[in-house]
């Protein structure tokens, strides 16, 4: 198994950046900047994205056929753990029998902060029915221990809140939550630039998922370019063990020995 492989319910990808497919102009622009981002995982929110349910109605599947893309059916929009359940259900029907799945239940309509005691009563329903679980939570260590222990495949912390940009606000929890986890860990909410991306895979996250960043971009294209490569950088520098930090002792890079004086 490849270092470089991401592995998620049994199956193996070679792009660590899973990407949203909403909140561009039209899906001709969606197309693009996946294939700009190189993804082969893409969230699909179930209540706001045809996916077949409205006949006659352009649907995502033409353009982001099945056959090429690992759709992710999300519950964006969800606030309770009896509606994110009826929705994947909903999904698991409308894509054949899909399994994997990426359970959010929101807990506030401004912030979008998750609820946690919802998302794992919902969790634990899904788990039991058979679906892999990937699931967005707090960065709370211990919430994200527990969602593991239920069966989830991959957590999915929130770097800052989603659609925000803000970046990774707090580095120190998605450590703790990535040293102790035995399951992937993947960001998801709040990247808002490639920076933000490389810090993120520089940590440890075995992957990203974003929509905003790239939809929300000035040049939505672009910007999935510039993601992919960052999500590639962060992930090789991980691998690489960066130098050590030396507060107020430089060392020069070549030997200062042997200079003519």
């Amino acid at each position: 198994m490849s270092m470089n492989t991401l592995n998620i319910a049994g199956k193996s990808y070679s792009s660590r950046l899973l990407v949203g497919t909403g909140k561009y102009k039209d899906f001709t622009e969606t197309r693009a900047a996946i294939d700009a981002s190189g993804a082969e995982i893409v969230t699909v929110a179930i209540r706001r994205t045809n996916i077949g349910q409205n006949a006659g109605e352009p649907s995502l599947l033409d353009y982001l056929p099945p056959e090429e893309f690992t759709y992710l059916p999300n519950t964006a929009g969800c606030y309770s753990a009896d509606d994110a359940v009826r929705t994947l259900r909903l999904a698991r029907e409308l894509l054949d029998g899909h399994k994997l799945v990426k359970l959010e239940v929101l807990g506030d309509p401004n912030t979008l902060y998750p609820n946690v005691i919802e998302t794992i009563k919902a969790a634990e329903v899904l788990v039991k029915d058979g679906f892999d679980v990937m699931v967005y939570t707090s960065d709370d260590p211990i919430i994200c221990k527990q969602l593991e222990e239920i069966g989830c495949c991959a957590v999915m912390p929130l770097a800052s809140l989603i659609g925000s940009g803000m970046g990774i606000l707090n580095p120190w929890n998605l450590q703790i939550i990535i040293e102790n986890a035995k399951v992937p860990v993947l960001v998801d909410a709040g990247v808002g630039t490639a920076s933000d991306a490389a810090i993120a895979m520089e940590l440890g996250c075995a992957g990203i998922l974003m929509n905003t960043a790239i939809a929300g971009a000035n040049n939505p294209i672009l910007m999935a370019s510039a993601m992919k490569k960052a999500v590639e950088a962060g992930r090789e520098a991980f691998l690489a063990g960066r130098m050590a930090k030396k507060l107020y002792s430089a060392t020069p890079s070549s030997p200062a020995s042997g200079l003519i004086a």
